[in-house]
């Protein structure tokens, strides 16, 4: 196996210290609902047996309307693109730029060839056309990390074909309201693999709690590649409790987000020299001018931000701020307003 480039495996959690304001991961701050905690509770009950994926799969199958036998449930989301690098053997395989960064590291670990494909730099869409037709892998993200955009569901239809496997990486879509940009439902695309994650709405993650629909044919092979036991009872029970009782928690929950982050851009926006992106998820990306120089100055009052120059095709000016509760966002805007004004 192939070693790939660190820079890719670089992350939001690498960012923060202890005690700082922390902006630089995308995860919903705060404890998970109490619904969520009393099924982590009651997984816990049971720590003694091995993990059953069953109840879990058969609950994420029904939550979407699709077949248990097109469910892999994960150690966290990110663990599908490394599954999915050493299962799949593409002749091209095609990642779409800038975006989150493991699926180009597992296919470089792997030693897979591949290209990236650059989305619109003004507003960064994806543009099918400029995908190459023999790409025979195509790894995507909806809503996509960092920039936050939100691709139509039928933009993303237009990349399926026979003999490719599209992947496209949800992580983020539960930040959607309604989801209606989603694949998630679409059993009828061929090679359509949709990678979700509990982490990001929810808060959890240190539980890795993650899942995949694909074809059945590939997700046999990729339950196939996996060790055993690989998603833990604290992830199956906190999946089967999601599928069973998020749909009630979710909608509140997204509108407050989708409120807050609505005002955090509009402050952001109205900072000297600075660049907001609209975003569909839990964080925005932004362009300042001298980015290392306002990222050290956040950082000794107390904030911590996401450099985004380890996205290929962002620069050491490009930040990605996490959107928090209404006071912790007030203290960002005055962090910004110190940085940019030395």
């Amino acid at each position: 196996m192939n070693r790939p480039d660190q820079g890719l495996r670089f992350h939001g959690d690498a960012v923060a210290r202890p005690g700082q304001l922390d902006f630089a991961v995308n995860v919903m701050p705060g404890s998970p609902p109490e619904w969520l905690r009393d099924a982590l509770q009651d997984g816990l009950s049971r720590a003694a047996a091995y993990p059953d994926e069953g109840p879990a799969t058969a609950a994420v199958a029904a939550r979407h309307g699709r077949s248990a036998k097109e469910v892999v449930l994960l150690n966290g989301s990110a663990e599908a693109f490394w599954l999915l690098a050493q299962v799949l053997r593409p002749r091209l395989a095609v990642v779409v730029a800038p975006s989150f960064t493991e699926p180009e590291a597992a296919l470089q670990a792997a030693g897979q060839r591949m290209q990236r494909v650059w989305r619109k730099p003004d507003n960064f869409q994806l543009d099918p056309g400029a995908v190459p037709a023999d790409a025979d892998l195509v790894v995507t993200g909806n809503p996509n990390n960092p920039t936050g955009s939100l691709d139509p569901a039928t933009t993303l239809a237009e990349l399926t074909r026979p003999g490719r496997v599209l992947v496209v990486d949800e992580a983020f879509m539960e930040f959607t309201p309604g989801e209606t940009q989603s694949l998630a439902g679409r059993g009828d695309l061929p090679g359509l693999v949709v990678v979700r994650s509990l982490t990001k709405l929810w808060g959890l993650a240190g539980i890795r709690a993650g899942y995949l629909f694909a074809p059945a044919p590939i997700a046999s092979a990729l339950r196939a590649a996996r060790q055993p036991w690989s998603v833990n009872g604290l992830a199956c029970a906190a999946l089967a409790a999601w599928a069973n009782q998020a749909a009630g928690h979710t909608a509140h929950r997204v509108q407050e987000l989708t409120t807050t982050r609505e005002r955090l851009t509009a402050a952001l926006a109205l900072l000297p020299g600075v660049r907001v992106w609209p975003s569909a998820a839990n964080f925005l990306l932004l362009q300042v001018p001298n980015g290392p120089a306002v990222l050290a100055d956040l950082a000794q009052h107390g904030i911590a931000v996401r450099p985004c120059h380890s996205f290929p095709g962002l620069s050491q000016d490009h930040l990605r701020v996490a959107v928090r509760d209404p006071a912790d966002n007030q203290r960002l805007i005055d962090g910004f307003h110190e940085a940019l004004s030395q």
